[in-house]
């Protein structure tokens, strides 16, 4: 059995083994893989992993032996799931494996806007502490969290991880989601209509899948009902942000500033507006990076395939 992975050096750029996988068939992995060698590559592999690099209908429509894909992420939208379904091909996702990591990567957004450790300790290596004359200073507003409210759109895993991070530093977190989980209720979670959550929070922080109603739901509309001075943290998905009236609010103060793993187009583009917004932090879509989720996602993505070898598939989006 031939197994090829198209893109793997995001998943593993050495510091993992593929050892695992190869115990299962011949493995070859392309570090990443461009469009216009998407067939080459697949050849006559019956087991395709891929990442980021799409699996169009067109692929599909002139692959022979392929019988499984596994996406090494949870979003699968670069595959064709229909187009797959259609060829018979079942596609699976990895549906948990970063929860804890993307949930302590938002707070660590939103502690870097509070705290600007970065920016302070680069100004104390310039000499700036020395020159100071005080015993400390500082070149940002600092921010206690404690008291304030979050905001939550989309309370699933990373969500309710983020929530209780920000419910032990002393903020009460109000959250905005479809189903209600009555075992957060009870840890003192409160589920609130939308307009709500954007009145009434100091922090609001997106978890939720883009879905087709709400994209851009970070939009000038919405904005203009949120607090003056409204800090927001993405670590979803970039399109949930309509950037252009993002960096307008930034500049202009409303939104007192922003910390976002994630963009419209990765990886960026120059004319993103939000590179040249003020009190805009922009990260590489590393939140779900750790080694230790790294790790898991290839473990459930080789398990993932061994249920099927065995008869079983697990994590199947396209049933």
């Amino acid at each position: 059995m031939k197994i090829v992975v198209l893109d793997g050096y995001t998943l593993n750029p050495g510091d993992l083994s593929w050892e695992a996988l190869k115990t299962l068939g011949e493995l070859t992995v392309y570090d990443r893989t461009p469009e216009d060698k998407v067939l080459e590559r697949i050849g006559d592999a019956e087991i395709v992993f891929t990442n980021k690099t799409p699996l169009t209908k067109e692929i599909f429509d002139q692959v022979n032996n392929v019988k499984w894909v596994g996406v090494l992420a949870t979003g699968y939208n670069v595959v064709d799931v229909a187009a797959a379904k259609q060829s018979g091909i079942p596609v699976t996702n990895i549906p948990t494996y970063g929860t804890s990591a993307v949930g302590q990567f938002a707070i660590a957004l939103l502690l870097e806007i509070c705290h600007h450790v970065g920016a302070h300790d680069a100004a104390v290596k310039k000499g700036q502490w020395g020159e100071a004359g005080d015993f400390c200073f500082w070149n940002y507003p600092l921010i206690e969290l404690s008291g304030k409210t979050m905001g939550i759109i989309g309370f699933g895993r990373i969500g309710q991880v983020t929530g209780k991070i920000a419910k032990a530093l002393g903020m009460e977190v109000i959250v905005v989601d479809k189903y209600v989980n009555e075992e957060m209720l009870k840890e003192g979670f409160k589920y609130v209509e939308l307009d709500k959550l954007l009145a009434q929070s100091d922090v609001i922080s997106l978890h939720c899948p883009l879905l087709e109603d709400n994209i851009g739901i970070i939009n000038k509309d919405n904005i203009a009902k949120m607090k003056d001075g409204v800090m927001i943290i993405n670590t979803s998905r970039g399109p949930l942000v309509n950037e252009q009236d993002l960096a307008d609010a930034l500049n202009r103060g409303k939104v007192s500033a922003a910390g976002l793993d994630v963009v419209s187009s990765e990886p960026i583009k120059e004319d993103n507006p939000l590179l040249k917004a003020k009190n805009c932090i922009l990260t590489p879509h590393i939140a779900w990076a750790p080694k230790e989720s790294r790790g898991r996602l290839l473990n459930i993505a080789i398990d993932n395939l061994k249920s099927f070898l065995d008869g079983v598939p697990v994590n199947v989006v396209n049933n």
